[in-house]
């Protein structure tokens, strides 16, 4: 697999070493970026001015906009005043990852949209960056910083430029050449290279003359190497993550439409990548409109989603599985379930050792999620873990866990020591669909098979579910075997629904906003319990509940919890 860390991680100090060898690598990288000669070259050959005029298809939100005219930069959370014609360079930033956002100009489409006053204050803003960051600084620069800064860069110019002189547009396209040059250098491994490839050839169709020839060549060529590998066949990105699948999509659509302008046909393996991105999103996108929460991707707003499917030519019914996922639909359910294991090596750094989490919506309403941690989440990399999804934990164990320190530092939080093995097979009838899955992430510590089987009835509209861990090998004479271990079966509740305790102390009310009704989730557990979660939206924590189900499994006969999700009957009953 692609980065080497599987076989490495499974022999002692393999990782460290790899981690050692990155970090001299990468502080090789750093010491030439920021020399003179490299400078130098990556100058050469000099723009001759604009060609395209590449359109970021992304939804646009003109308020915040307006609200950097008013010198308040609102970004992760975290507020910058500045005044009017404020200047948020020469600043600290209240926090990383709003220097992230700044950086990456993520907030220039919101800028423009506000009209002429928006271009001229981009303008501004844009060049006295150049003034303080232009040469090269290791932040600013850095390959996830730039990649997003050298896409937003190449779709404003021509609006930028537009209020520009002489001097300013030559500067400004002199920029986005050398950093269209230095993030084509940064490519050293598959993970993010067909992103990168993308943001750079952009830049290159904005660029008149030879210095944008040369990019777009180099570009495609390196972006023909790295999609069929980013690409799955069936459509899904190799990170596992739905929303890195749209945001490719989203990328390689700007990219289409600025090959036109400039008369480039696009490769043919472009033009596959799109129609596998295409087939993927239908496939995510959910009864809401949305992607669902898991593998490091947020569900995303239905605009956004919407923005990437807007050019479909027709309306197709989507799959029933793609990129390990399975869904399951009924008259009022709808059912995602992750059946395969997570990414591995590289493609790691945002995967999620949650096996066998789920998705529900009732009604097109979401009701049983993740707490939908993303590399934008301001939260710990234990959300990473099985308790953050919905689905079972066994003890106080992990099944996978990310890398932490040097390590991470040197290689990035990838997963290390995850389940590389998930069971699932699909049964279907006119009257009901189900799921039978199963993974042995707890057998190292526990010797415990978790199986999770869904039954969705079509007639009688309910979800029923059963979560069994089983042991692998017979039992024997061995008193450890004999021992018990807690177990716990977690529902990630939505924030827009509540979650209510009956009587009995065993079934709980789910009841989204404006539902007079709800649905029951009814068990057989030992215990059950509402607790506090989290759930995340555009990178931000809300408080949100769980349902969690207590119960021990004994290791030699393992245990079996029983569910159901069915809706609640109106009180009083119609007449």
């Amino acid at each position: 697999m692609a980065g080497g860390l599987p076989a490495l991680s499974r022999l002692p100090g393999r990782v460290f070493l790899l981690a050692l060898a990155q970090g001299l690598k990468r502080q090789a990288r750093r010491e030439w970026a920021g020399n003179p000669l490299h400078r130098w070259l990556l100058a050469r050959p000099r723009p001759e001015g604009l060609a395209a005029s590449p359109r970021n298809p992304r939804p646009v939100n003109p308020e915040a906009g307006r609200r950097i005219l008013d010198g308040r930069f609102v970004f992760g959370g975290a507020t910058l005043e500045t005044g009017t014609r404020g200047d948020p360079w020469d600043r600290p930033s209240p926090t990383r990852r709003f220097a992230a956002i700044l950086h990456r100009f993520d907030w220039m489409p919101d800028l423009l949209s506000t009209g002429e006053a928006g271009a001229a204050e981009g303008l501004r803003l844009t060049l006295d960056w150049s003034r303080v960051f232009g040469r090269w600084n290791g932040f600013s620069w850095a390959p996830e910083v730039l990649e997003r800064r050298t896409f937003n860069l190449a779709c404003a110019a021509r609006t930028l430029c537009a209020q520009a002189s002489d001097a300013e547009v030559a500067l400004i396209t002199l920029d986005i050449a050398r950093q269209a040059r230095h993030l084509l250098d940064s490519i050293d491994g598959p993970v993010r290279a067909a992103e990168r490839a993308v943001a750079a050839t952009l830049a290159g169709t904005v660029l008149s003359g030879e210095a944008g020839e040369k990019i777009i060549d180099h570009g495609l060529l390196r972006l023909e190497r790295a999609l069929p590998v980013t690409v799955q066949p069936d459509g899904g990105h190799a990170s596992r993550s739905p929303r890195a699948a749209l945001e490719l999509l989203l990328d390689l659509q700007a990219l289409d439409e600025a090959l036109v302008q400039r008369g480039i046909a696009a490769p043919d393996e472009m033009m596959r990548a799109m129609d596998r991105l295409t087939g993927a999103v239908r496939f995510f996108t959910l009864a809401d409109g949305c992607l669902p929460d898991l593998q490091g991707g947020e569900a995303a707003s239905r605009h956004y989603v919407a923005a990437a499917r807007a050019s479909e030519a027709s309306v197709q019914r989507a799959p029933v599985a793609r990129n390990g996922y399975q869904r399951l639909e009924g008259r009022s359910l709808q059912i995602l379930a992750d059946c395969a294991p997570p990414a591995e090596g590289a493609w790691s750094v945002t995967a999620c050792a949650q096996p066998l989490a789920i998705e529900v919506l009732a009604a097109g309403r979401r009701m049983i999620v993740a707490c939908a941690w993303s590399p934008e989440a301001n939260g710990p990399q234990a959300l990473r873990l099985a308790d953050a999804s919905s689905t079972v934990g066994v003890g106080d164990a992990s099944c996978g866990e990310p890398l932490r320190g040097f390590r991470a530092n040197a290689l990035g939080p990838r997963l290390v020591d995850a389940y590389d093995a998930v069971a699932a097979q699909r049964h279907e009838t006119p009257q009901a669909l189900w799921l039978e899955m199963s993974h042995e992430g707890w057998v190292p510590r526990f010797g415990l098979r978790h199986e999770r089987r869904l039954f969705l009835d079509l007639a009688a509209d309910e979800l029923r579910g059963e979560e069994r861990l089983t042991p692998v090998s017979e039992p024997g004479g061995d008193p450890e075997a004999r021992r018990f271990t807690p177990f716990m079966v977690r529902f990630h509740v939505h924030p827009d629904v509540r979650a209510s305790l009956a009587r009995d102390g065993k079934s709980v009310l789910l009841r989204a906003e404006g539902d007079e009704t709800g649905w029951w989730l009814r068990n057989d557990a030992q215990e059950v319990a509402v607790e506090t979660s989290v759930y995340f939206q555009e990178g931000l924590p809300k408080r949100t509940h769980q349902i969690v189900l207590r119960g021990n499994a004994r290791l030699d006969a393992g245990a079996r919890v029983r569910w159901k999700l069915a809706a609640a009957e109106a009180w009083p009953p119609p007449h």
